[in-house]
């Protein structure tokens, strides 16, 4: 087969991929699955010194929806501390749960994550240290795919409840965050067999 074909074969396989990876965050996005686990793993997002930013508030006040209604015995908040900040992101978000009447001792927190990966690696240390085996994930709904997927393949046995609300609401700051998971997702499976 002359090499040009190969190549061009090749183009359109990997069109299909991202253009099914891209489908595939879009209708996973909306997926609610509500059994109750052990825990709630809050992905971890921005904060300004003591505040949560509107992101992690959504994704925080939904665990605490999640605890409240018997769905998860724990909350565990996920996200280090930025070279410009005091507090981490996770411990930000305990105060606040703590604020909003969540008793301390079923809240866990990880403050040594930056990125996703790592925000469910070392929740899943902390997890384990605990006994805690099944969880459902927060985050944005656009994030829930990419999420889920490193999640299993750590090992974790995962349920998907997106935040109900979103600060990505316009189409200005959805598209932008779209193309940004559809990246990482593809990144994550062409290289994930490898590592």
């Amino acid at each position: 087969m002359p090499k040009r074909k190969i190549t061009l074969l090749f183009l359109v396989a990997l069109l299909v991929f991202i253009i099914f990876n891209g489908i595939s965050i879009l209708t996973f996005s909306d997926k609610n699955e509500l059994v109750r686990s052990d825990a709630a793993i809050v992905l971890g997002a921005a904060v300004w010194d003591k505040q949560l930013s509107p992101v992690l508030k959504e994704r925080v006040d939904h665990s605490i929806w999640l605890y409240e209604n018997g769905y998860v015995a724990k909350l565990i908040f996920t996200g280090g501390k930025g070279a410009e900040d005091s507090y981490a992101e996770s411990e930000v978000a305990k105060n606040y749960a703590i604020s909003k009447n969540v008793p301390s001792s079923d809240i866990l927190i990880e403050t040594k994550s930056d990125i996703t990966e790592k925000n469910l690696f070392y929740a899943f240390e902390v997890a384990k240290e605990h006994n805690l085996t099944t969880f459902i994930l927060v985050s944005d709904p656009l994030h829930m795919k990419r999420s889920s997927i490193i999640a299993e393949d750590l090992g974790m046995e995962v349920y998907s409840s997106p935040t109900p609300s979103s600060v990505y609401k316009t189409s200005k700051t959805k598209i932008p965050f779209f193309f940004r998971e559809l990246f990482f997702l593809v990144g994550h499976l062409i290289t994930y067999p490898f590592r």
